[in-house]
Order: structure tokens, then sequence, then C-alpha cells
């Protein structure tokens, strides 16, 4: 029998997860891609999804790959490295799918860009059903175009599919939000709840202004927490106390 503190079924049934590109790289090596933290995810994934039965939509990001803003030393137009960025987070989705398909998870990869030979473009109705069916649906290509991040992807997908939350993995050992960057200031207050209005006022970054701001005005909360310990994305479903639930 579950324990009374650990609710046994999901506080949210439809969530979006937000995966940083970065968040996949290795940390001791060269590899863009770490098989190691790749297995772990996609474990947890299927935690959520076949476990839990939480209706489970990802959005990943590139930047262990190619960001937007790298193409600036390299004199590309903004929008040129923008597209390329959005390749990128192609790349990262198809080895996500790779990973949980290999745990017996069905998944499918949509794409905002059209790529028939690797993925599905996003139709929402579509994934939508994807979902009710209990696939893991991975959105690639941030929203389609440039200038946009993929945490407003997170964001616009998330009130699109008609999610409950959006959950913002951190990749650096920061577990939630702060008053400041708690590397750089030891006086740095972490808070367990805080408003969209004060994230904004504060300017403390949780996301990209369009984002948060996108989050607040389709009443879509925002649940920031450490991604890489293991068994977290089971426990921030549950409802577990960790993070930061900005709403």
């Amino acid at each position: 029998m579950a324990s009374p503190s650990i609710p046994p079924s999901p506080k949210w049934k439809r969530a979006v997860l937000k995966i940083s590109g970065e968040a996949l790289a290795s940390s001791s090596s060269e590899e863009i891609i770490d098989a190691t933290v790749l297995d772990q995810l996609a474990t947890e994934v299927v935690e959520v999804s076949s476990g839990l039965g939480v209706e489970l939509a990802i959005v990943v990001g590139g930047g262990n790959i190619w960001r937007g803003g790298t193409g600036a030393g390299a004199k590309l137009e903004r929008a040129t490295s923008d597209n390329m960025g959005m390749l990128a987070t192609t790349i990262n989705a198809l080895a996500l799918q790779n990973a949980i398909e290999k745990k017996g998870q069905p998944t499918r990869v949509q794409s905002a860009i059209q790529m028939a030979e690797l993925a599905e473009p996003y139709i929402r109705r579509r994934a939508i059903r994807h979902l009710e069916k209990g696939r893991v649906v991975i959105f690639a290509a941030g929203t389609g175009s440039p200038y946009f991040t993929t945490d407003t992807a997170a964001a616009l997908r998330g009130a699109e599919i008609d999610a409950e939350v959006v959950l913002k993995g951190t990749h650096s050992g920061i577990d939630g939000v702060y008053s400041a960057d708690p590397k750089l200031d030891p006086e740095a207050i972490k808070f367990d709840a805080i408003s969209f209005m004060e994230v904004v006022s504060r300017d403390l970054r949780v996301m990209d202004l369009t984002a948060i701001t996108f989050c607040k005005d389709n009443d879509l909360p925002v649940l920031v927490f450490d991604l890489m310990t293991p068994g977290n994305i089971l426990r921030a479903l549950r409802g577990e106390f960790l993070g930061t639930l900005v709403s």
C-alpha cells in the first residue's frame, strides 16, 4: 500500500515536460548526448506514462548541439541560426524517442517543421489523440518559427493540448526558483511557490518572459524542479513537495 503522504494517483493527469538540450549532454566528455542520462530520463518517462497513467508530452531543446544565439559569433542571420537550432531539437527528440521505445513505451515525434521521413507534422488533435491512447508525444522544432525559445514552445503546446502543468526541468544543480542565483549569492532564498507577477517583477528568469506571460494569461502553472535527480519526474507528477510552483 502506498504511503499516506504520497498520493497513489497523479496530481496532474496531462503534463508537458520541458527538457533542455544541455541536460542531455555529458558533463564528463564531449558527447553531445549522454547515453546514461538518456536512459535515466527514458526510464522515468515510462514510469509516469505506463505506471502512473499520466498523459505526457515532452518538449526538448537543442542547446547541446546548437543555440540560436551561437550563430551571432558566426555572423549568421538570427532567423537562420534559430532554424538550425530547431533542427538540433529534432535530433534530440529522435534520440529520446529511441530510448523510450526501447523500454516498450509507444511514442510519437511531432515536428513543427515538415520532415515527413523523420516525424509526424504537428497536428493538435492528433497529438491529443496520441496522448489519450497512452503514447508519449515528443514535440520537436520548437514553435516552428525563429525568435521563439523552446520554453515558449512548451507553454504554447501545453495550452494547445489542454495540459494541466508545465514541468520545467533544470539540470545545473538548482532545484527551483530562488531570489537570486544561488551559485553566486549564498543568501539566495528558495521559493516553494511564487506568482507569475512576482517572477516578472523580480526578473527571476524562470523561463523566458514570453513563455511566462503566456502561461500566466492561460492559467497554466509551471513547476520548476531538478530534472537530474532520479525519480523527480515521478515525484513531481505525484504532487510531492519539491521544486517551486509558479502559478
